[in-house]
């Protein structure tokens, strides 16, 4: 017993693990999260439906989307970016990992008689033969990655990008980073039977790494026929940061926002969202 609660106390290094399939594709643990994406009122899995519509409205006005405008999701989710930007008449593609979500946004996207094209992926292994006028990366998926991943990813995203293409992903700040402190929890069934159907036994660690500005949620699941540790790491950015990446991989960055409905940038915001240009 001694040895096992060593190990779930115990500190990895900053992105040591890449456990996002175990979130995306388990069975309960999508449907929970699929039903985090449909809730209209909150902000767990995606913003909720008036932010969602606002970002949107002020995406095809700035850049200029409408019949024609090729544009790609990365974790596309449910479709609640894509199905609204196929319907100002885009040719939109959508990437998720998760199974449900996908057959969920292909299932609205026939009911409205809509085109969209949708992949079931790890985008980080995505590739295409086509091109694209805009990548959205929202909900600060780029967070959860590691340096490398996001170099890799920033790679994929010159190459997909037409001449002239732009890239709109969000963030989270340093303020955000100090708002957050670690902690350990233990609690039966942990986050109300979110990471199973059956009894189990959760522990929640969380680490800080003031030098990376990495938050790490380690969850750790004692179920009576396995144990899962899951590793959700939290990347956090400066404007300064954030722009020497983009830069190293050949972006120019037009401008920050506060978030990806194009409020004004807030240098105090717990987010911030930018626009970066394939020149």
């Amino acid at each position: 017993m001694f040895e096992e609660l060593e190990r779930i106390n115990t500190r990895p290094k900053p992105f040591e693990f890449y456990t996002a399939s175990d979130l995306w594709t388990d069975e309960h643990t999508s449907k929970q999260m699929l039903s985090f994406h449909l809730d209209e009122e909150g902000d767990i899995s995606s913003r909720n439906k008036a932010f969602i519509d606002r970002s949107v409205e002020w995406i095809a006005s700035h850049f200029n989307v409408g019949a024609g405008t090729k544009i790609v999701d990365f974790g596309c989710g449910p479709g609640l970016y894509t199905t609204l930007l196929a319907q100002r008449g885009a040719d939109v593609t959508g990437i998720d990992f998760s199974k449900r979500s996908i057959q969920y946004a292909q299932g609205v996207a026939a009911k409205e008689g809509l085109t969209v094209r949708y992949v079931n992926q790890n985008y980080l292994e995505f590739e295409m033969e086509g091109r694209f006028h805009l990548i959205l990366m929202i909900m600060c998926d780029f967070c959860a990655l590691s340096p490398n991943q996001r170099r890799h990813l920033l790679g994929k995203f010159h190459m997909l990008l037409e001449p002239g293409g732009f890239l709109l992903l969000d963030v989270y700040s340093l303020t955000a980073f100090e708002q957050r402190e670690e902690m350990v929890k233990f609690e039966t069934n942990l986050i109300d039977g979110f990471w199973s159907p059956d009894k189990y036994y959760g522990f929640l660690n969380r680490f800080k790494y003031e030098e990376d500005k990495v938050v790490l949620d380690k969850y750790t699941i004692e179920e009576a026929t396995r144990t899962r540790t899951v590793y959700n790491w939290f990347q956090h950015f400066t404007c300064e940061g954030l722009e020497k990446e983009l830069t190293a991989c050949d972006f120019a960055v037009e401008k920050f926002y506060s978030d990806v409905a194009g409020s004004p940038y807030n240098p105090k915001g717990t987010e911030f969202a930018v626009v970066a240009k394939k020149p």
